[in-house]
């Protein structure tokens, strides 16, 4: 299904701009695939409007940043959100009282839904200051 001749003039997909930092790629990540699985993933991608990478690339990084790694990390995840809400509750709170007007319910949604979209990645990057201290990392950044 995949053929290996180059179509017409493409940017070079060595360095396309990353959309999350504007930042060119810099590394390229091989793998290999059955000829029936490839079918799978390039019938994916096709069915998602995608080049085979794009949706690769897309479906990767969707995965490594919404599933926690293991159950620790989904606990500190909830617990990062919980801090995160109540911090900016009893803010909001003092602030509306200190204009003397209500926090409203929207107000209220808005830093659920603010704590909800920061938990993991808060989560995460806990776990690696803390395993950066010491050293207890192993060395990785």
């Amino acid at each position: 299904m995949s053929n290996s001749v180059p179509g017409p003039a493409a940017p070079s997909p060595a360095s396309p701009p990353s959309e999350s930092n504007g930042l060119p790629r810099a590394k390229t990540v091989a793998t290999r695939f059955a000829p029936d699985e490839l079918a799978e993933v390039e019938a994916a991608a096709k069915r998602g409007g995608k080049t085979l990478a794009e949706w690769l690339r897309e479906t990767a990084l969707r995965e490594a940043r919404q599933r926690p790694a293991d159950p620790a990390e989904l606990l500190l995840a909830e617990v990062a959100a919980t801090r995160y809400m109540l911090l900016n509750l009893f803010h909001a709170t003092a602030l509306a009282n200190a204009e003397g007007r209500h926090l409203l319910p929207d107000s209220v949604l808005k830093i659920r839904e603010a704590a909800d979209a920061r938990k993991l990645a808060a989560a995460r990057k806990m776990l690696q200051d803390f395993l950066a201290q010491d050293g207890l990392d192993g060395g990785r950044k």
